[in-house]
């Protein structure tokens, strides 16, 4: 239980950080900004504030749903009739608090963004000690369906352990599995709406990876990033461009290097996911830890 009580304190701060970033990510969200310049801002507001990114800015616009961030050198921004989901994490001694929310300046996917705001909401209502997951993903799809958008069936919010973002169970945006929720279960809750037909494909998009395993690595330059990501970034994800002051990102070396480590299994590739019919796509997200009456969420979602 002490171990727990640990656990909890840095989980309650790696929540009460990620909501002053929450409401400083939204200030900087405009259009005309560029992509790269908001990722590490928001990214510097994390260290700033005493923790650490515990993954790479995802900033995915439009039917782009997850694993968007912006390359070393990128020159893309946002537009004025962008949706753009905003998605980052914060972690304190590996304890993550994960966020996202959807913005559209131009207001014509107002009503998909409630749909993903009122699934967030529903589901945090079903959350507690003794509920089947496929609840909670039923009450998401409720809301979604009900608004006349699709919840995104293979995308799911997702268990967390300390220094682990994806830890094995899922809560799903449609009523299907068999998990249990327990008292002391820490889960990012993350519903997706879409105006397409609710499924994602990956893209050839790729900038995200993380570490999956200690291998004997061969080649000097495989090893040498291998062991500085896993030193780095433990098992979180982390991008390419985060490795840009050590290694030339941009050799035909490092991208041998980095190919040979998805191939061995030593590194695992995160595909940027579009929406499979070019649907727009929002995402509303918070993080909570299950009690055993009701959940307590991390970040607050009115914000």
């Amino acid at each position: 239980m002490e171990g727990f009580e640990e656990e909890l304190k840095n989980y309650l701060k790696a929540g009460e950080i990620a909501a002053g970033v929450k409401a400083f990510a939204r200030a900087e969200t405009k259009p005309g900004v560029k992509l790269l310049e908001l990722a590490e801002k928001i990214e510097a507001k994390i260290r700033e504030l005493g923790a650490q990114p515990a993954f790479p800015t995802n900033l995915s616009r439009n039917d782009e749903a997850a694993h968007f961030t912006p390359c070393a050198g990128d020159v893309c921004f946002v537009g004025e009739k962008d949706v753009l989901k905003v998605d980052f994490g914060c972690h304190v001694e590996g304890c993550i608090a994960d966020v996202a929310f959807t913005v559209d300046f131009s207001g014509e996917h107002a009503d998909l963004i409630e749909a993903s705001d009122a699934a967030l909401e529903a589901a945090l209502s079903k959350i507690k000690a003794g509920v089947s997951v496929s609840e909670v993903g039923k009450a998401i799809a409720f809301e979604i369906r009900g608004r006349g958008y699709e919840p995104i069936s293979n995308l799911c919010g997702h268990s967390l352990l300390p220094y682990v973002l994806h830890a094995g169970e899922e809560i799903p945006n449609i009523e299907t599995g068999s998990y249990v929720l327990q008292e002391g279960d820490f889960f990012a809750v993350e519903p997706f709406a879409t105006t397409g037909k609710g499924r994602v494909s990956d893209s050839d998009f790729l900038q995200i990876y993380s570490m999956v395993g200690e291998k004997k690595v061969r080649l000097p330059s495989s090893r040498a990033l291998a062991e500085y990501a896993g030193e780095e970034y433990k098992l979180l994800p982390f991008a390419v461009r985060w490795l840009a002051p050590k290694f030339d990102v941009s050799s035909t070396q490092f991208k041998l290097a980095v190919a040979d480590l998805v191939r061995q299994e030593v590194i695992y590739p995160y595909h940027g996911l579009r929406e499979s019919t070019g649907g727009v796509v929002s995402q509303s997200e918070t993080t909570v830890v299950v009690e055993e009456n009701g959940c307590k969420p991390l970040v607050p979602t009115k914000q």
